[in-house]
């Protein structure tokens, strides 16, 4: 994953176009840089355009338009042109078995195709100063034959080899820069220009002055290229003031390599580049006769317990393959062309300047590498270097952490988190366990965090800054007057914030916020942070007329049982006083702070200068920004995007409450086709998607997270694309698996999950929108676990099921998954009795099983939907199995997005709207659900595969901040 780095904004959709943000927000899926570890305080909302991918955009211009006053729609064409072979097909009575087992990709109804092939709207990003803003051009739906580009999987990421950076990457197809004017109006469009035409844009920065930005460029290359060069990435700079663009290299022999960290600026005219040596001939090849057998060893009896990663390093070539491609050569090239190697190469992983410019802290990754563990577990080395590339010391070279122990909040041994200060020019914090790193043994402190100059005088030891009881989880500079350091206990949901002063010896740290992470009713809110003139990011201090107070800006989502009203707060950090200065509108909208703009000047900021960009969208309208100046408080719209789906611009929405048999308090998102009226159509066909959650209290359980006002984004994938077929959507229903006190959760996961699925259900049909024997549920990753439980044990609720990139087997996840920390052995009942293979012989309702052939997601083998189908089949299961190639965790191509859109509609057509079974509580004698007629076992037989779970758009819109590790 790409880093934010000093005085600049890494714009890399690499991973997901949920990551893209200005430079003052963080995303919980990004790998922050020195100055902001990930977890080190609570995380606000990323700039949101309800991103969706489409097909290929033709550039057309101008490309950046969607600006007040300017209404029009974008004009590029969103329909199908990768010239792949798609029919137009939708199911009908007449489709025959042939088309029903997927001999050809098809196309969903247009009703959905239209909505998910709509053009995808610009991200945005702000220059370090404030006052110019970008518009970058969002790639639509790859094509199925990019995904099937050769990778290498290697040390648990994927490469491709031709271009030398990560696979599947997102790209940017154009950049336009607009003023930003005093008044908050914007400037004309200055679209950047240079670059080759169709060429691919990743990782945008700017400079720290604002003057210039840089990107990585990749250009489109020939069918008939031979070439191994010609797709690999350049670094280019543009001219900020004119738009001009070109290479920053003067050489064309001088590639990127983007496997790990790509670039980064060190001052305003030079950048550190990680580049493939010039020296560097072929791949290495694969030997035909092995040198020796594969061999692993445990003679030492250490206690080593593993997750299920995928895409292991499995030999020596494969060590080799990975030294091949990961190995860097850094350079530092300044805008004039002048170049300088520094080190040798080496598989260099980050790169961070400190605040002064004068040095760098460098990391990376070394041998003996591991066949059980990803390359994040690697040996590591930090060292400090000087800007110009001279060693100044090492600060730490970590063994090989295979034996992490698989309890949540269990670390590594040694350094770690280390960072830069934000608010000094050149000094050095870091954490390190006093518990082995091993979450189950008690011992106090837990974790201690150190803190030395980059260049520290002889016989100067690391200075304590702080003793920790719970697991450390981050700092917010400010001063040496003020810090807040955070520190977290997942088995408690325990999560504290300290006050310190580094700087005054005197002045004991104290507890300003004590609390359950669960209560986000509690939440007091995360600092606002400003960035300073050397471009890190502090918290921001606020000023009064005639008043000594040191007040914070407290931004929160203000959680409350009628939903989220976000809201600003000014704390006085000394008495604990807070002043609301800013709330959501609670009728009709939903609004939130997203930066400070005000923030381009030293010091402190004064109330009357304040200056915030908020967000503000309702049910029915997307999100747009504006900018709001005190102390007049008047609002500058900024954005005018249209809406991406007319079609559903008046789809209802409401969010329910109802309430479990046990009692805790239940929610969900109820919505509703445009125009729908029950007293006309009746009920109508439901479909229920969700995804489970874990609690530690009924009451925190019960909580209403979200808010009735909020956007309906609509992801490629999304359950919602379904109101275009006149479907009731049950989104997000919450299904809370409670294990209060020393009571693990997932003892009464099946109990819990049926009680929490019932109770849906009964609200649905007693309000009279949901045709009671006309109810299907589904779910990815570990929604599709919870459908097939559902399925399983409680098939008096639904006509049928969908599950995608599931696992069903969770004897083959021993050593845990998701938020279980106990092994099969400690709690094998538990395994067993949650995993619906094992209970394959009670589901008698259709259930239909996707799966990416290539998930590399810890947990979800494509194994787990093949052993489950056949489980199925060979108990007479009425099921379908669809395996995508080239598919990871995530569905990315048009081609394969679009059959599963037409396999989903195809399965809810046939077995949901055209279901005419009477609901029966003894389901197991419902003869109508057991039969299965033999051109559908044809069907299933022939679609077979014979041979810690995310969701990618239930949980990219709701839950996006949920950890890989946790799968």
């Amino acid at each position: 994953m790409m880093r934010m780095s000093k005085g600049q904004h890494r714009l890399s959709p690499s991973s997901s176009p949920s990551s893209l943000l200005p430079p003052y927000c963080f995303s919980p899926n990004l790998n922050l840089n020195a100055r902001f570890p990930s977890s080190s305080f609570p995380i606000p909302g990323h700039l949101r355009t309800h991103y969706r991918n489409a097909s290929k955009p033709a550039m057309t211009a101008p490309r950046f338009h969607h600006l007040v006053p300017i209404n029009s729609a974008l004009s590029e064409d969103g329909t199908a042109g990768n010239g792949s072979a798609i029919a137009s097909a939708t199911f009908t009575k007449e489709d025959d078995e042939n088309d029903a087992i997927g001999v050809k990709y098809c196309l969903p109804p247009p009703e959905i195709r239209d909505i998910v092939d709509a053009p995808p709207l610009p991200a945005l990003s702000f220059s370090p100063l404030r006052d110019k803003i970008l518009f970058l051009m969002r790639r639509s739906l790859p094509p199925l034959a990019e995904l099937a580009r050769p990778e290498e999987k290697l040390a648990g990421i994927r490469i491709d080899g031709k271009c030398n950076t990560r696979s599947r990457m997102s790209f940017y197809t154009g950049i336009g820069i607009h003023q930003l004017m005093p008044d908050g109006s914007l400037g004309p469009e200055k679209e950047v220009r240079g670059f080759p035409d169709g060429a691919k844009i990743n990782v945008v920065t700017w400079s720290n002055d604002g003057r210039h930005l840089a990107f990585s460029v990749r250009a489109e290359e020939e069918e008939s290229s031979s070439s191994s060069s010609s797709s690999k990435l350049r670094v280019w700079v543009a001219d900020v003031e004119t738009g001009t663009a070109r290479p920053l290299f003067q050489s064309p022999d001088i590639y990127l390599n983007a496997v790990f960290d790509n670039y980064v600026w060190v001052d305003n005219s030079t950048l550190l580049v990680c580049t493939i040596p010039l020296s560097r001939g072929d791949p290495p090849k694969k030997p035909l006769v092995p040198s020796r057998p594969k061999i692993q060893s445990n003679e030492r009896k250490t206690v080593i317990q593993v997750r299920t990663f995928r895409d292991l390093l499995k030999d020596e070539y494969d060590e080799d393959l990975f030294d091949y491609y990961a190995t860097s050569q850094l350079v530092l090239v300044s805008l004039d062309g002048t170049v300088k190697e520094i080190g040798t190469p080496a598989v260099y992983t980050s790169m961070d300047p400190s605040p002064d410019e004068k040095y760098l802290l460098i990391s990376s990754i070394h041998r003996p590498y591991s066949f059980i563990v990803p390359c994040g577990r690697f040996p590591k080395k930090v060292d400090v270097w000087t800007s110009d590339g001279k060693f100044v010391k090492e600060l730490c070279d970590l063994p090989l952490a295979e034996d992490i122990p698989i309890a949540f909040n269990s670390v590594r041994k040694g350094m770690r988190s280390i960072n830069w200060r934000a608010d000094k020019p050149s000094t050095i914090y870091w954490a390190e366990t006093q518990d082995g790193g091993d979450a189950k043994v008690e011992v106090s402190p837990r974790d201690i965090i150190y803190t030395q100059p980059a260049e520290p005088q002889e016989g100067e030891q690391p200075e304590i800054l702080h003793k920790l009881d719970l697991r450390y989880g981050g700092i917010s500079w400010c001063d040496d007057s003020l810090a807040l350091v955070y520190e977290s206990w997942y088995k408690t949901r325990r999560t504290r914030t300290w006050v310190i002063s580094s700087g005054s010896e005197d002045v004991s740290p104290r507890i300003l916020f004590d609390r359950s992470s669960e209560d986000v009713y509690s939440d007091p809110g995360s600092p606002m942070m400003r960035r300073t003139p050397a471009g890190t990011y502090v918290i921001a201090k606020l000023r009064k007329e005639n008043n000594e107070g040191t007040y914070l800006l407290l931004n929160g989502n203000g959680a409350t049982p009628k939903g989220n009203i976000p809201f600003l707060d000014l704390f006085d950090i000394n008495t604990g006083s807070k002043e609301r200065i800013w709330e959501s509108d609670k009728e009709k909208y939903y609004e939130s702070v997203v930066a400070l703009m005000s923030d381009q000047k030293e010091g402190d900021i004064h109330i009357n200068d304040l200056k915030i960009l908020t967000s503000k969208e309702s049910k029915t309208e997307n999100t747009q920004y504006y900018i709001q100046s005190w102390p007049n408080r008047k609002l500058f719209q900024i954005t005018d995007f249209p809406h991406p789906y007319p079609q559903l611009a008046s789809l209802q929405k409401e969010m329910i409450r109802y309430q479990r048999k046990d009692g805790v308090q239940l929610t969900a998102t109820l919505y509703l086709p445009p125009g729908y009226d029950p007293s006309k159509e009746g009920p109508l066909p439901c479909l229920v998607w969700s995804y489970p959650g874990e609690f530690k209290s009924k009451d925190a359980a019960g909580q209403v997270r979200g808010s009735p006002n909020e956007f309906a984004g609509i992801g490629p994938t999304s359950a919602l694309l379904w109101l275009a077929r006149r479907f009731a959507i049950l989104y997000g229903p919450t299904i809370p698996i409670i294990g209060e006190g020393d009571e693990e959760a997932n003892d009464r996961y099946v109990e819990q999950l049926v009680s929490s699925a019932e109770a849906a259900v009964e609200e649905v049909i007693q309000r009279g929108v949901a045709h009671p024997n006309k109810i299907a549920v589904g779910g990815h990753s570990y929604g599709a676990f919870m459908t097939a439980n559902l399925l399983a044990h409680a098939p008096h609720l639904f006509c049928c099921g969908i599950g995608r990139s599931g696992a069903y087997n969770r004897t083959l996840t021993p050593f845990g998954f998701q938020h279980e920390d106990r092994t099969l052995w400690e709690a094998t009942n538990t395994y067993i009795e949650m995993s619906p293979f094992m209970s394959a012989n009670k589901i008698k309702k259709p259930i239909l099983l996707i799966h990416g052939e290539e998930d590399n997601n810890s947990g979800t083998l494509t194994m787990q939907s093949d052993h489950f189908f056949n489980a199925l089949k060979g108990h007479g299961a009425l099921c379908r199995l669809v395996i995508l190639p080239f598919e990871s965790h995530g569905y990315a191509a048009r081609e394969s997005i679009m059959h599963v859109l037409w396999e989903t509609d195809r399965w809810l057509q046939k077995h949901c709207v055209s279901n005419t079974s009477e609901v029966s509580a003894d389901t197991s004698q419902d003869k109508k659900s057991n039969e299965v007629t033999e051109s559908e076992s044809k069907a299933a037989a022939a679609s077979g595969g014979g041979g810690t779970e995310l969701a990618d758009d239930f949980e990219s819109e709701q839950f996006h901040s949920k950890p890989r590790s946790l799968m």
